[in-house]
């Protein structure tokens, strides 16, 4: 059966994206509960001053202050990733 353009390059995508879901997946079992803001912006595929600022404006969920240390938890986090239709982390929308 012969497919079109557009019909193949659909499912490269969804190839693309569901490799990209399992690779989070893999990163996410390794990580520990309570992740640094370095371990949270590589999850996340952010630059670290692109998540602090978010967390500064407190636009990232599971932030628990200590002093002047920042953890995020790893769930919430993940969690937020599922259901997250806000704007992406760094637009000024």
């Amino acid at each position: 059966m012969e497919q079109d353009a557009t019909t193949v390059a659909r499912d490269n995508v969804q190839d693309a994206q569901d490799g990209a879901r399992s690779s989070a997946r893999a990163l996410a079992a390794t990580l520990p509960p309570a992740l640094t803001v370095d371990e949270a912006a590589r999850l996340l595929r952010v630059n670290r001053k692109t998540l602090y600022d978010a967390v500064r404006e407190g636009r990232v969920p599971g932030v628990v202050r200590m002093g002047r240390t920042i953890r995020i938890g790893r769930d919430a986090l993940l969690d937020w990733l599922k259901g997250n239709s806000s704007p992406a982390l760094g637009d000024d929308r």
